[in-house]
C-alpha cells in the first residue's frame, strides 16, 4: 500500500477513532489527545501494517493499548516511595473512598501503623497498595518476586490486628 493510500484511509478513519477515544476517556480533550497520539503512532509504524488486513482493527488496537499504557503510567506517577520521616505524603486511601462516621481508626492512625513497619516490609507494601505489580516491585527493588510476595503478605499480617476497627 502506498503512503498516500495509507494516509487517505487513516484520515477517513479519524471520526470513528475519535468516537472510540471518547468512549475510552469520557473526556473530549483527553479523547483528542488520545486520537492524536494514535494517529502519530500509526504514521510512525505504518510499515508494520500488513496491507491485506483490517486497518480499523489495527488502529483500534493501537488506541486501546495507548490508553491502557497511559492509564498505568498515570497510576504509577501517583506513587511516592518515601523514607519513614516523610510517609504522611502518601495517598493510601483513594479519593473516592470515604471513611464511615463510626470508623474507629483514622487515616492518621493507619499511617502510624504503616510507619511502624520496617523499610523492608513497608516499601513493597506501599508500592503494591499503590498499584504496582509484584514483578514491577521486584525489578524496582532488585529482589526476587517470592521475597516481594512474602514481605507484602507479612506486612498485611502485621497490620491487620491493628486495623480491625476499619471495617467493623
Amino acid at each position: 500500500m502506498s503512503a498516500l493510500t495509507f494516509n487517505d484511509r487513516l484520515i477517513k478513519m479519524s471520526d470513528v477513532l475519535e468516537y472510540f477515544a471518547l468512549s475510552l476517556t469520557k473526556d473530549k480533550e483527553q479523547a483528542q489527545d488520545l486520537l492524536q497520539e494514535t494517529l502519530l503512532k500509526a504514521l510512525t509504524y505504518k510499515d508494520k501494517f500488513a496491507p491485506d488486513t483490517n486497518l480499523k482493527a489495527w488502529l483500534h488496537t493501537i488506541m486501546k493499548n495507548t490508553f491502557i499504557n497511559d492509564y498505568r503510567k498515570n497510576m504509577r506517577a501517583r506513587v511516592v516511595v518515601t523514607t519513614k520521616d516523610n510517609i504522611e505524603v502518601l495517598d493510601f486511601v483513594p479519593a473516592t473512598t470515604f471513611a464511615a462516621p463510626d470508623s474507629s481508626i483514622s487515616h492518621k492512625e493507619i499511617l502510624q501503623f504503616v510507619n511502624k513497619l520496617s523499610d523492608a516490609y513497608r516499601v513493597p507494601f506501599v508500592m503494591h497498595f499503590s498499584g504496582y505489580k509484584y514483578k514491577e516491585i521486584a525489578e524496582q527493588l532488585n529482589i526476587p518476586i517470592g521475597t516481594v510476595k512474602s514481605r507484602i503478605y507479612l506486612a498485611k499480617q502485621t497490620l491487620m490486628p491493628n486495623l480491625r476497627g476499619i471495617r467493623e
